[in-house]
């Protein structure tokens, strides 16, 4: 994909990857003392050795522009030996110049490096945190494949207000929640915690659908409200649209409870079906004061061979530059045959090629298959 080849190219230039473009640098220098040594008196190209050094900035650690810095002021001194006007007031203040450019350069390498090494820590503890609270999805679970997929819209996040879990009952049956947490930022990370937490402490214990909607609804609006006055609840917006789905083992359907969030969509074959239910509840944390009375649970075919998709709106709502839409629905169907591991990383790289690497917002996907019992 062309996204996947240009974050390749960019990385080839990152510290890590210099001796291929040390020839750069050094030929550079290499032709400037050849050309001048042999070019008449009047043409003199030894200013050119500068750039050696801010060069070698772009893809290469202190100690390596140090030591082309170095280089580079030799290679001015070699030439002006060898044309005999060393002692000169230009060359000296060429020569110095040099020093001076090579000793800036050495120092931004020094404070890239350092920031570089404070963003990898911080990538680490990103990576931890979201390896607890986004827990990878069972790969195989009763009779079912499952894959998850999230894209955080800031490169270098690793976590948002997206989520997904699943649990499993002592009823033969999968349990399955995807949501999206309104807002960004610290905020909607906690509130996707309180869900993914309440989620996992619950589900494999209700026994009905519902009543687990009714948890994680005020489990969400008791901490949203705790601390905030009466004036403040009633002007509160927080909230996460969420879908609850129950597989049974041994019947052929999914169960689903929707919350404000875009519908499943069931693949069978190349043929495409929204999973719409009759009743729509509000988003979780919209339950007013004494939260749902009771949710309505729709039942849908999903049958062996099948393959059920959820996801978030930041897939159907990424644009590319010209504003146009990616073709979600469109391009989905060309992936059914591929198992939910590689349709996830179909759909992964097609996306950020049409949005060419950034996403507005972040995005969630989980990839379902019913296989034989």
């Amino acid at each position: 994909m062309a996204f996947r080849s240009w974050r390749d190219f960019r990385r080839s230039w990152q510290p890590g990857h210099t001796p291929a473009l040390m020839v750069i640098p050094l030929g550079l220098i290499v032709m400037v003392c050849v050309v001048d040594v042999l070019a008449p008196p009047r043409i003199h190209l030894g200013p050119l050795l500068v750039a050696a050094p801010a060069i070698t900035v772009a893809f290469a650690g202190a100690r390596v522009t140090a030591l082309m810095g170095v280089l580079a002021v030799a290679a001015q001194v070699l030439i002006s030996v060898l044309r005999g006007v060393l002692p000169t007031a230009n060359i000296q203040a060429q020569i110095t110049a040099l020093i001076v450019v090579s000793a800036v350069c050495v120092g931004i390498c020094v404070v890239r490096d350092r920031r570089e090494r404070q963003l990898h820590q911080v990538r680490s503890v990103a990576e931890a945190a979201q390896s607890v609270l986004l827990q990878p999805l069972p790969a195989r679970t009763g009779p079912l494949r499952i894959a998850g997929l999230y894209i955080p819209a800031e490169e270098e996040a690793a976590l948002g207000g997206d989520l997904y879990a699943a649990a499993r009952t002592d009823h033969h049956s999968t349990r399955l929640l995807i949501g999206d947490v309104r807002g960004s930022g610290l905020a909607a990370i906690n509130k996707a915690a309180l869900l993914l937490g309440a989620f996992r402490a619950a589900a494999h214990r209700q026994a009905t659908l519902p009543r687990l909607a009714v948890h994680l609804d005020a489990a969400f609006r008791w901490d949203t409200s705790q601390w905030r006055s009466q004036a403040e609840q009633d002007t509160n917006e927080d909230f996460a649209t969420a879908i609850l789905l129950d597989i049974p083992d041994h019947d052929p359907v999914v169960h689903l409870i929707n919350c404000g969030h875009p519908p499943p969509l069931l693949l069978r074959g190349t043929h495409l079906t929204p999973l719409v239910p009759e009743a729509s509840h509000l988003p979780i944390g919209l339950g007013g004061p004494f939260g749902v009375a009771a949710y309505d649970v729709q039942t849908f075919p999903f049958d062996v061979g099948d393959l059920l998709l959820l996801y978030t709106d930041g897939l159907i709502e990424a644009r590319d530059a010209d504003g146009v839409f990616y073709p979600f629905t469109e391009r989905v169907p060309e992936w059914t045959k591929d198992d939910p591991d590689e349709l996830l990383r179909g759909l992964r790289d097609d996306l950020l090629a049409h949005v060419h690497g950034h996403l507005n917002d972040d995005a969630a996907a989980v990839a379902i298959r019913r296989l034989a019992v």
